[in-house]
Formats: C-alpha cells, sequence, structure tokens
C-alpha cells in the first residue's frame, strides 16, 4: 500500500496534522503555486468548501507560508518562506 504525498509545506507545527487537514492544504498550496487568487476561487479550484480553506488558510497564515492582499475579498498568495521551502526540496 502507498503512502500519500502530502504538499511538503502541508506539514505545519503549531497544531496536529491529521489526513484530511493535509490532504486539504496540499490540495490549496497546489492552486496557490500557480497563482494568486480569492478564498472562493480557490476553493473552487481545489474541489473544497469554502469554509475548509479558509479555515486553513488562516493556519497557513499563522506559519508563514502564506498572506492575504489587500482588504476583503482577500487575495491569497505565498509568501517568500512558503516559495522557499518549495526550492530546498526540489
Amino acid at each position: 500500500m502507498l503512502k500519500e504525498a502530502y504538499h511538503p509545506n502541508a506539514y505545519l507545527t503549531s497544531i496536529r496534522n491529521v489526513k484530511l487537514g493535509l490532504k486539504a492544504r496540499t490540495k490549496i498550496l497546489k492552486v496557490l503555486e500557480s497563482r494568486s487568487l480569492e478564498t472562493k476561487n480557490i476553493a473552487r479550484e481545489a474541489g473544497l468548501h469554502y469554509h475548509v480553506v479558509r479555515y486553513h488558510l488562516k493556519l497557513l497564515e499563522k506559519e508563514g507560508i502564506v498572506q492575504r492582499k489587500g482588504s476583503r475579498p482577500y487575495v491569497w498568495g505565498l509568501t517568500g518562506l512558503g516559495q522557499k521551502r518549495l526550492v530546498d526540496l526540489r
């Protein structure tokens, strides 16, 4: 049985990393790798519910992996730290 591959930045230090959370954050981060988007567009492209995306974006923001820009509706994108971690792992 193969172990699922999760995005390296999906693992958070401040919370317990469970499968559902890792899957959701992996989908969100894969969407944000290509471009910055509003929460509703991230949810649509990742195939996740809006509130699930919002919850995980807040966790990722707390860890410094993503940041919101502008005023409501916020546009979310990867931070330099989020992008740096991707480069380091390649």
